[in-house]
């Protein structure tokens, strides 16, 4: 029996879908973070359940060769990326057998072609955002990600995966918050409506092809003292700014960003391209934070579809529309749905900025709106779907089985929703042919994925639901 508190002599088996290291005892399973596959370590027992345990690595006995020291200062108390002790082509085989372990084990295919993941092509400085809490006191601010688990922030100087300017912008926010007495947030006495402190983030936003920068403070009210001071250093030492921002978010909440924001400089926005396609980003804009690898993904996506130009297209949970721009380049019409409103009404925006009308969005449910254009004799020769976490209603793939598709392309950032629903795709008459994943997200343990499916027979009738 395991026990709590006592230290174990254990081998690394298999790695967790986090990327923690997995070891058995009397086949118990024990995750252990930071711990790598064929490893063998010391490790102190932390927490027991009923079907599992969690250790605490103490020491590294034989090394794996896939190791790395970690590039990061603070790697081992911050929550931004778990995976800098390995090296990144064993980062690229975590990915891939992630994505191959839950299509087989969960999605109990197993006749499929699984590609490896696509690499970055640099691990670091890759991403195009960074939004840090702010918090300490009054000339000893702490500006840096949370810990796991927690809301306890690293002070950060230097991240490795974020832009430069997102560097220089949280230190030059340091110093004027510790210079002229500016109070953060605390969000522990903070109660509605009574907030305590003022500067609650620090949003940094880059466009890698324009290099045009935009840098966003959020705050408690609107009242914002030696502000002058602000934009000026900000101007003086971040090359390429072009927007500095003021949010309000006056609410006692998790979220980063309210619903107002003040230009205090420059312009509300800034620009960047995916591929050939410019895109207008505000604060609230979503946009991928990996542009680079967005656009493998993406161009994965349209080589999938195999539009030939007289293609009726659905692009379900479509966003901001920029898969949706990616496929008008081929299809004869594309329908993007989506939930948000603000969502669609950016997508809207996008497609006037880069001329492109073959491409109609809808706000909806895609589970509603896909059943309603189908009603109304919109048939589409291919679906795309691109959904959040969860991954899709069950209602929409069955609408789409329905509809009979020549071709579903799925994009997906989380491979157990991706395995339940090619399950039920192929239950629903489609054959899962091919799986790419794409990193996106080096250094960390999550991977997006592009799936082809195709008709297992080919049918004259759609299948009854």
């Amino acid at each position: 029996m395991v026990e709590k508190n006592k230290d174990y002599v254990v081998d690394i088996l298999s790695l967790g879908y986090e990327g923690e290291g997995i070891a058995k005892i009397e086949g118990f399973p024990i995750f252990v973070q930071g711990a790598l596959i064929g490893e063998k370590v010391k490790i102190k027992v932390i927490k027991v359940n009923k079907n599992y345990a969690f250790g605490k690595l103490i020491e590294i006995i034989n090394p794996s060769n896939g190791r790395v020291d970690p590039i990061c200062s603070i790697y081992n108390r911050c929550g931004g990326c778990n995976l800098q002790h390995m090296d990144y082509e064993c980062q690229l085989d975590f990915k891939t057998n992630r994505v191959k372990d839950c299509i087989e084990r969960i999605g109990k295919i197993k006749d499929t072609i699984i590609h490896r993941a696509i690499g970055a092509a640099s691990p670091y400085r890759y991403r195009n955002k960074v939004q840090l809490p702010v918090g300490g006191v009054k000339g000893d601010v702490t500006i840096g990600f949370y810990a796991p688990r927690s809301h306890n922030i690293i002070d950060m100087n230097k991240c490795h995966i974020q832009d430069e300017s997102g560097d220089k912008a949280v230190e030059i926010t340091r110093q004027w918050m510790n210079k002229y007495n500016i109070e953060p947030y605390n969000e522990i006495e903070s109660k509605s409506p009574n907030l305590k402190g003022l500067i609650r983030h620090i949003m940094v936003r880059r466009g890698f092809k324009t290099d045009e920068v935009m840098v966003v403070l959020v705050t408690t009210k609107k009242q914002l003292p030696y502000k002058e001071e602000f934009i000026q250093l900000i101007r003086d030492n971040i090359k390429g700014v072009k927007s500095i921002i003021q949010n309000i978010n006056s609410k006692v909440t998790n979220v980063v960003l309210g619903e107002e924001n003040i230009v205090l400089w420059g312009e509300d926005h800034i620009s960047d391209y995916i591929g050939e396609f410019k895109f207008n980003i505000s604060p609230l804009s979503f946009f991928q934070v990996n542009p680079m690898q967005t656009e493998v993904l993406y161009r994965k996506a349209l080589d999938y579809a195999d539009l030939k130009g007289e293609e009726i297209v659905f692009d379900a949970y479509c966003g901001t529309g920029t898969i949706s721009l990616f496929l008008s380049q081929k299809a004869k019409k594309v329908y993007g749905v989506e939930i948000v409103k603000e969502a669609i009404e950016n997508a809207k925006e996008n497609a006037t900025i880069n001329g492109i009308n073959n491409v109609e969005f809808i706000v909806g449910q895609s589970e509603k709106v896909i059943p309603e254009l189908i009603e109304k004799g919109i048939k589409a020769d291919v679906v795309v779907v691109d959904p959040p976490r969860k991954g899709c209603a069950k209602e929409l793939l069955e609408a789409i089985a329905h509809m009979s598709p020549e071709k579903i392309v799925y994009v997906s950032c989380d491979p157990s929703t991706l395995a339940r629903d090619l399950a039920i795709l192929e239950e629903l008459g489609y054959k899962t042919k091919e799986v790419q994943p794409v990193d996106m997200f080096p250094e960390t343990g999550h991977v997006e994925t592009c799936v082809l499916l195709s008709h297992k027979t080919p049918q004259t009738s759609p299948p009854s639901l």
